[in-house]
């Protein structure tokens, strides 16, 4: 079976630019355009990983083939961010969830007391802000999944994070990361053999998840954020006093693609030193 497990809607909030952040959203995919793209796209799970939200489940959760998840914004014991992918939560769940976010220690204690799968997403990303290397023992001891594919990010990223992962037999998955629907479904999560939904879930945390479909790049990101632009610009007409500013989004994000590769190639040097694997530093050239 194969399910993209990295997707957002409008039920992500507000874009975390902060020149932007007040009227513009993150994403302005709807639920059910979301979910007849992804199985347009091929998959036979569906399920959408907005930010702190379960919103979308109020449209989708009619659906046998959907499963509810969230990508929770969670403080680390550092003090910087990370991304992390609950699935098959129920409301419940993602309100004790919200309660422990900010203590990662109880929050995990949470997720085992529960029975919850999760995982660590795009670890070798600029995109939550900084990152510590007692980060990374956080996400080899008390982290079952680790997405080493997602669809907006640089190939080196993912690379190390598939070098890392495999070195560390870590589960892996893999996810669109899609803000727009153009991009649904060209990354995903396959677990041969699954026939449910449980039976999947039940595949990726035992290990049998393939990580499958293309990476993100300078174009792709590029095209995604002029797209998110086109959405704002529709959604409120007075921002297309904005639309001299958009014209730099190229450069913007040609910036942003940069960072995204040193912070990549930073944290892969660093690793491979204390890990003793010189290899991880090597790929993704």
């Amino acid at each position: 079976m194969r399910c993209d497990l990295h997707v957002h809607t409008i039920h992500s909030g507000m874009c975390t630019v902060p020149a932007v952040r007040r009227f513009c959203r993150e994403s302005f995919n709807q639920p059910l355009d979301v979910y007849a793209g992804l199985k347009q796209a091929g998959m036979d799970l569906v399920t959408v990983t907005d930010h702190d939200s379960i919103g979308a489940c109020a449209e989708l959760g009619k659906f046998p083939d959907f499963f509810p998840s969230e990508e929770v914004s969670v403080t680390m014991p550092s003090g910087s961010c990370a991304h992390v992918s609950v699935y098959g939560l129920n409301e419940t769940q993602h309100d004790q969830i919200a309660l422990r976010r900010d203590d990662l220690p109880r929050l995990l204690a949470y997720l085992s007391e529960q029975g919850l799968l999760f995982g660590v997403n795009h670890m070798f990303s600029a995109l939550t802000g900084r990152r510590a290397r007692a980060d990374f023992d956080w996400f080899e001891q008390h982290f079952p999944l680790w997405e080493t594919r997602n669809g907006a990010m640089q190939d080196c990223a993912n690379e190390f994070a598939g070098r890392l992962a495999g070195a560390l037999r870590k589960p892996v998955t893999a996810g669109s990361d899609s803000h727009t629907l153009r991009t649904l479904g060209r990354t995903w999560t396959e677990v041969v053999g699954a026939r449910t939904k449980q039976e999947f879930l039940d595949g990726l945390r035992a290990g049998r998840g393939r990580a499958v479909g293309v990476s993100g790049s300078y174009g792709r990101v590029t095209l995604d954020v002029l797209t998110i632009a086109a959405n704002l610009f529709r959604e409120r007409p007075w921002t297309l006093a904005l639309v001299p500013f958009a014209l730099g989004i190229p450069v913007v994000t040609f910036f942003h693609a940069l960072q995204e590769k040193r912070f990549a190639h930073y944290w892969a040097a660093r690793l491979s030193d204390g890990l003793r694997m010189p290899e991880l530093a090597g790929a993704g050239d």
